[in-house]
């Protein structure tokens, strides 16, 4: 039978109004609190949220927006958000906008009315767009960076250069940039770090696209890549690398040995393609728990301590993982 907060109360010898204000952080010496806590704990109570949301006016819900749940980054992103919701008893509403921006706007919207806060992961909308729609005290970007908004990013531009880098270092001096769509910041933050390169870095980027950032968006640059002279790609995401991949399978174009290949993302089938793809490790469960954490604690919710999410704009870092798919430059 579940247990009521009548049965906590009994158990700690207090009043119901005394466990309430126990276990929402109301007003009571440590020693109750410890009580409450040591009762609730023993007796295995968990409160009824809606209740909760009462006393406290918080819901204990919080939105989860994304571009695509098909792409497994975003779903990885989920899955440290509702990891993270679990450790606290929270709830997490998903919305998935399709890449669409109105749609984006809109899910903002009814989530920012119904939830304690929002978490908007790689949003395509502008700048301006975003600082308007949202709460910027209950919004957090993830992957994404606006001026006067929370945001958990990883360092995009460091991941381009050791990817070029890498293949740089192994002879590759005609690299190939799948570029992804016009509207992503984390696209131009990749362009940015790529032009370091244009003068004087020891390499020449080929830009193509605006590439869909799809599996099919890579398997049609496939041909535009054999076509041209360039003897190595990185890709805008995993899931473009992949198809390419199929589409130089096609061809016959073997990878390393007439073309490498790199990605972006680290998604769990990077590992799982022929040949194992070369990428860059974006941090995503670990983005996604950060971000709520960092709600949590704006909220007065279960967060950490504030010394654990400082700052107003987080940067996490990010790493080459090197497989099979890179390789020399061909004779």
């Amino acid at each position: 039978m579940r247990k009521t907060v009548h049965d906590v109360a009994d158990a700690a010898g207090v009043s119901v109004s005394t466990v309430s204000r126990a276990l929402t952080g109301g007003s009571v010496s440590p020693a109750t609190r410890e009580t409450v806590m040591a009762a609730a704990e023993r007796l295995g109570y968990r409160p009824n949220r809606t209740a909760r949301g009462l006393i406290t006016g918080r819901t204990g819900n919080y939105g989860l927006i994304v571009p695509d749940l098909r792409n497994p980054f975003f779903a990885d992103i989920a899955k440290g958000v509702t990891a993270r919701a679990r450790a606290v008893d929270c709830g997490v509403f998903i919305t998935d906008t399709d890449e669409d921006v109105a749609a984006e706007l809109e899910a903002l919207a009814t989530l920012g009315r119904n939830t304690d806060g929002v978490l908007l992961c790689s949003p395509r909308a502008t700048d301006a767009e975003l600082l308007e729609a949202a709460d910027p005290d209950t919004t957090v970007l993830v992957h994404r960076q606006v001026p006067g908004m929370l945001s958990i990013a990883a360092d995009i531009a460091a991941g381009t250069r050791q990817a070029i880098d890498h293949l740089r270092a192994l002879g590759h001096r005609r690299i190939a940039f799948l570029a992804g769509p016009d509207d992503s910041w984390a696209g131009r933050q990749r362009l940015a770090a790529l032009a370091e390169y244009a003068d004087g870095g020891g390499a020449e980027i080929l830009r193509f696209g605006s590439v869909s950032p799809t599996f099919e968006g890579g398997v049609l640059a496939g041909d535009l890549v054999l076509a041209s002279p360039a003897t190595a790609v990185l890709a805008y995401n995993d899931l473009v690398a992949m198809g390419l991949l199929h589409r130089l399978a096609a061809r016959g174009a073997a990878v390393p040995e007439r073309i490498s290949v790199v990605g972006y993302d680290d998604i769990s089938l990077a590992a799982m393609s022929h040949p194992p793809l070369t990428t860059v490790a974006v941090p995503k469960d670990k983005a996604g728990a950060a971000a709520l954490e960092l709600l949590l604690r704006r909220a007065g919710g279960a967060g950490k301590p504030a010394t654990a999410v400082r700052d107003r704009e987080v940067t996490l870092p990010t790493g080459l993982v090197v497989r099979a798919s890179s390789g020399v430059v061909p004779a």
